[in-house]
């Protein structure tokens, strides 16, 4: 955590990341009892695929916690966001296996702002795939 990042240090065009946030089944299934989010898509391969997916998927709201953690680590404090917003592009497909899959998320300050806010574009990728779109952070910084 970078407690102490003062936003007179920070530059726009400095870059965040990239971290690398594992996903399996287990995650999936834990994920689903903290949200009370038991839709069948997230852990039922067979009515997955019935309703057109290629396989079990992530949460699209999971996929954003992630990205959202690579923002408050940066920040270190979580209440320093003060607007966070994403278009889920595509979904996060876990296969059924020891590995699952990997969500990697970079950013970039994109802006500096008012009253010590900067914006951070984000950027999250699962294998050569987009998985969030004009997903952007604007924190409040020291």
């Amino acid at each position: 955590m970078a407690a102490d990042l003062r936003y007179d240090d920070v530059a726009v065009g400095a870059e965040i990341g990239p971290e690398r946030y594992p996903i399996q089944r287990l995650t999936l299934v834990k994920y689903c009892g903290a949200s009370g989010d038991f839709n069948v898509i997230h852990w039922n391969e067979r009515l997955a695929r019935q309703a057109g997916l290629p396989n079990v998927i992530a949460h699209g709201m999971l996929t954003m916690a992630e990205a959202a953690r690579l923002v408050t680590d940066w920040a270190g404090d979580p209440g320093a966001v003060v607007e966070y917003g994403v278009r889920f592009a595509k979904p996060v497909v876990v296969p059924d296996d020891d590995t699952g899959v990997e969500v990697v998320v970079s950013g970039r300050v994109a802006e500096k702002l008012p009253d010590r806010q900067v914006a951070v574009d984000l950027t999250a990728t699962c294998g050569d795939v987009e998985v969030l779109a004009k997903a952007r952070a604007v924190v409040r910084l020291g």
